[in-house]
């Protein structure tokens, strides 16, 4: 983890990376515990993807956060999670601490997936500023995507998630969003269709954003060629609902002036959180940014 250096005449604080004493070993396989018992944790929470049709739910939102039990730190994904049908006192926002309850998800294989209880979510407090959640997160962030992708090869339940800084960030590839599919509508048109016993209101059916977007970069791979993975996160499409009643052309500029000359400012330490998907282990995918300014830190991309 970072420590701090203070400068004396100039009383500057810095961030300098050191590795920590108890820094995970991001080479090791994860394992996922025995048994379907819920356990409580305590987590910071990372990413909140974009929300999918669900049959049973509506809609899902895929959660990824690290792990602050002594125990058991590491990355886990808490899946699914119907975020509207929250109470909202069990809100959460990134760079929350939450303690909840999960069990080991029964039906994917990935290690770090679990299945949470949506009653269960406490949110303890809120990390302002990246100086202190880049203390939690700097032990997390590796420089090869290659060696991410082709550990799965070699073992399909190698690690699901992590935090890459890229080598370069060659662009942000912004394209109309098909539509859902056949199949994704159909499960929106039957949730929005079925009450539950204690709803009086109608159910508001999931719309697909105007605009979908992809990253392409290189990492730190000698041999790398470069990754091209498509942005999964929450913001990418809370940003369209802002701009819902403005035309295609404002809304993609929008996403460019965020996705691109913000997070990937020659500034900014560029961090993708990367995860893969269950169906193909090998497609990896963005499901956020991380992106403080360089002047704050040191060793950085």
């Amino acid at each position: 983890m970072p420590h701090l250096r203070v400068n004396s005449v100039a009383t500057e604080i810095v961030l300098v990376d050191q590795t920590s004493l108890f820094a995970p070993d991001l080479q090791s396989r994860p394992t996922k515990p025995p048994g379907s018992e819920y356990q409580r944790m305590r987590v910071l929470i990372t990413v909140k993807a974009a929300p999918n049709p669900s049959e049973t739910y509506g809609e899902t939102v895929c959660v990824a956060a690290l792990r602050l039990d002594l125990d058991q730190p590491g990355w886990i994904r808490l899946y699914p999670i119907n975020y509207r049908d929250l109470d909202d006192s069990r809100k959460f926002n990134k760079y929350d601490i939450v303690t909840l309850q999960a069990k080991p998800s029964p039906n994917d294989p990935r290690a770090e997936s679990w299945r949470p209880r949506a009653d269960s979510f406490i949110v303890e407090n809120h990390l302002d500023g990246w100086a202190r959640r880049m203390s939690y997160l700097d032990d997390y962030i590796e420089s090869s995507m290659c060696e991410l992708i082709a550990a799965v090869r070699r073992q399909p339940s190698a690690r699901s998630l992590a935090a890459i800084r890229p080598e370069k960030v060659l662009d942000l590839i912004i394209r109309p969003h098909p539509g859902w599919t056949t199949a994704e509508q159909r499960k929106i048109d039957q949730y929005v269709r079925q009450l539950g016993l204690f709803e009086s209101t109608s159910r508001t059916a999931l719309q697909a954003p105007r605009f979908k977007a992809w990253y392409r970069y290189r990492c730190g791979s000698s041999t790398c060629r470069a990754h091209e993975q498509g942005v999964y996160d929450w913001e990418l499409v809370a940003l369209q609902r802002r701009l819902k009643g403005r035309d295609d052309d404002t809304v993609k500029r929008a996403i460019q002036e965020k996705f691109w000359d913000m997070m990937c400012a020659p500034d900014r330490d560029t961090i993708f959180y990367v995860g893969n998907q269950q169906a193909h282990p090998q497609s990896f995918i963005v499901l956020g940014v991380v992106y403080p300014r360089r002047l704050t830190r040191k060793g950085g991309r």
